[in-house]
């Protein structure tokens, strides 16, 4: 049996140390191969290359130290803790223990001289070491320092650091026998550099490394690889836009039904909306799937697009199916549609949760049959006994609210036909275009970048919890204007039975101040007929304050409603209150957004309501979300699978994505052959979470 030379077919289990249940810890790290050993990447660096004088130490910095202790006792305060004062020729410093044993303490005795590693704090003593790494020396056997930064990786239960460190070393000897493919051509990877020298830097840097350009991914190290590993995205998601190019789509050509469709509508479209709308239609008449995202600020009539997406589909003899994230918005969409579509002869089927025995039969069939052109539901569309009779187009509202497998269930009920549907992606969290570039390249991307005429820009103020009492007193004087007002709730907690519980009280709290308006409830644990009948009744006027919790984020349209109130918004992030501010601003009157506070307030916590504050731009706000909180919480990385970078951060690296873009086009035209070996050592088995 021939021996693997490649790295990425050389078995961990080849590492001296490294048996079945090491083989098995490695695994839950996604390290099978040495390649997948060398790829795990460094989280950050220690610098134990020199010992730092005790007098240079500050609060908040890491350091090697060395020193004799000159007292070591237990003390007894709220918690007992080993306490060693250890002293150099330039200071004294204290190290504290709170987990410690008998062992320890002997260790420590005065007169031992020890070199330690830790975070220096700010304590009762002054500055002090908390559980610092140490060791006792020998005056007479110097003991060397580090010759190179010390990585600290990423790692699981029963893997420690010192453990992986020496298996690094290990793979990094075999990179002078067993150097890693250069699977981008050095001239497209944007710095002079090779792969194996990339590695070998970030698993050692040496001591002069400039560690603030490192800590910052600027070193050209961590760019070679940034680049390839932006690159092996972008081609996976190439990949997945040709295969779903090889199947066929249904032709959907016809536009009858659209141009009586506009006449129903009431409002003239945005030039923004007609543009858009004749890129979909463009894209609906070939006989290839498409794949649209449509990006659309809160607004801004996306659903308008939707529906003249469906006519189109209808048009032509085919059903079209919409799924959103919620019942509300479902429905919400359901009722727009029928209004829309009924008087021209359109039926409109409903599936939720809530529709259930004959009324549940009665829509299967009509979506079996045929009789029913537009479907509309939640989750309960793709469910095993939905069949549809000529699926021609799948249109998925706030994608990022669904999972991988929940999208292709939706696609996959086309099969019947033996064509693909179109797809047709909507979202009102708008993406930053350098995020869109990485995470949505098998996507054609459409930008409704105007809102329709006479929609009253939101004034947002951001008002200390202290001043809730007159928060009140305001929701009080719109109300006998006529207005209604949204009361939002947060908790930080991620317990939907808390959120609840804490929006019961804040319902109760305002019905007791404010005894002359009525107040509804809505939230996550209502039934949802009890949910529909709240909304219905808000939607009709019938309440004044409507208490919620961020059930009401997408969708909800009430044009009367002028101020929205949401309390804790601190513990949101931008695109989310951005979405909930959304829901005023709708109708004809000035709307106000309050957004309420508990100090203390942290500096991210500052900078994100400012930006609430000062701006309406739901693009300017998602770089600044992107900016605040990283590709994964804007894309819904736990959901999607995208986005989960090794070494990449799309917030960072914004100006290395031409180069991989570059890169990617050019692998699949001229070395085709590198492109599944890039993307297995980037990627692995996430490719299975891109086939959306």
């Amino acid at each position: 049996m021939p021996v693997a030379t490649d790295l990425a077919e050389i078995s961990i289990t080849r590492l001296k140390g490294v048996g079945a249940k090491q083989a098995a810890l490695l695994e839950k790290l996604g390290i099978n191969t040495l390649q997948d050993l060398l790829f795990h990447l460094p989280l950050r660096y220690q610098d134990r290359t020199h010992i730092t004088p005790i007098g240079a130490l500050f609060p908040g910095s890491e350091a090697l130290i060395e020193g004799e202790v000159r007292v070591c006792d237990i003390v007894f305060g709220k918690r007992r803790s080993l306490m060693a004062r250890v002293q150099d020729n330039t200071g004294i410093i204290t190290l504290r223990f709170y987990h410690f044993n008998a062992a320890q303490k002997q260790q420590l005795s005065p007169g031992a001289r020890v070199r330690c590693y830790g975070e220096t704090r700010r304590g009762a003593s002054g500055v002090e070491m908390y559980h610092p790494e140490y060791r006792v020396v020998d005056e007479n056997t110097p003991l060397p320092v580090n010759e190179a930064l010390t990585p600290i990786y990423p790692t699981t239960e029963g893997v420690t650091q010192p453990a992986l460190r020496k298996l690094m070393a290990q793979a990094l000897a075999f990179l002078d026998t067993h150097p890693p493919t250069d699977l981008l051509p050095q001239q497209n990877a944007g710095v002079a550099m090779s792969l194996a020298d990339a590695l070998r830097f970030l698993h050692s840097p040496p001591p002069r490394a400039d560690t603030r350009q490192i800590r910052d991914g600027r070193h050209p190290a961590q760019q070679r690889l940034v680049v390839e590993e932006l690159a092996a995205h972008q081609l996976s998601l190439l990949q997945l836009r040709q295969s779903m190019r090889k199947h066929a789509a249904p032709a959907l050509r016809g536009d009858t039904l659209s141009k009586a469709l506009l006449t129903q509508f009431g409002f003239v479209l945005t030039a923004a909306q007609q543009r858009v709308i004749g890129e979909v239609g463009k894209d609906l008449a070939q006989p290839l799937p498409m794949l649209r995202l449509v990006q659309g600020d809160v607004g801004s009539g996306k659903t308008a697009v939707a529906a003249l997406a469906c006519a189109q589909c209808a048009s032509a003899g085919f059903q079209a199916a919409m799924m959103a994230p919620t019942e509300i918005l479902a429905e919400q969409h359901a009722n727009a549609f029928r209004a829309w579509f009924e008087p021209l002869g359109i039926d409109i089927a409903w599936l939720a949760g809530k529709v259930k025995g004959k009324a549940r039969e009665g829509q299967l069939q009509s979506i079996a049959d045929g009789s029913a052109r537009i479907v509309i539901g939640t989750h309960a569309l793709f469910q095993h006994d939905v069949e549809f009779h000529k699926l021609g187009l799948a249109v998925i509202d706030e994608q990022h609210r669904f999972g991988v497998q929940q999208r292709l269930a939706l696609r996959d009920k086309g099969k019947a036909t033996g064509f693909v549907p179109h797809q047709l992606i909507m979202t009102a969290t708008p993406i930053p275009r350098t995020l869109a570039m990485s995470a949505y390249a098998d996507l054609d991307l459409s930008v409704i970048d105007e809102l329709p005429p006479g929609r009253t820009p939101i004034k947002t103020v951001v008002l200390d919890d202290s001043r809730r009492d007159a928060v009140i007193h305001r929701v009080q004087n719109v109300v006998a204007q006529g207005r209604q007002v949204y009361w939002v709730c947060t908790l930080i907690e991620e317990s939907e039975a808390l959120q609840c519980q804490a929006a019961e009280d804040t319902a109760q709290q305002l019905q007791a101040a404010l005894p002359q308006l009525r107040v509804g409830l809505v939230h996550g644990r209502l039934k949802p007929t009890a949910k529909a009948e709240i909304m219905a009744d808000f939607h009709g006027a019938k309440i004044d304050l409507l208490v919620a919790t961020t059930v009401i984020e997408v969708g909800v349209n009430v044009p009367n409603a002028s101020l929205m109130i949401i309390d804790n918004a601190e513990r949101l992030g931008l695109a989310q209150l951005h979405q909930l501010r959304g829901r005023v601003g709708r109708g004809n009157y000035e709307s106000f957004c309050v957004l309420l506070y508990t100090n203390p307030l942290s500096q991210n916590g500052k900078a994100r309501l400012g930006v609430m504050r000062d701006t309406n731009d739901g693009f300017l706000i998602a770089e600044k979300d992107l900016e605040l909180r990283g590709a994964g919480e804007l894309l819904g990385t736990r959901q999607t699978g995208l986005a989960q970078f090794r070494i990449a951060d799309l917030a960072r690296d914004a100006a290395l994505l031409p180069a991989a873009k570059d890169a990617a086009e050019f692998l699949l035209r001229e070395h085709p052959q590198h492109v599944a070996p890039l993307i297995a050592r980037w990627i692995g088995q996430g490719m299975k979470y891109a086939q959306a």
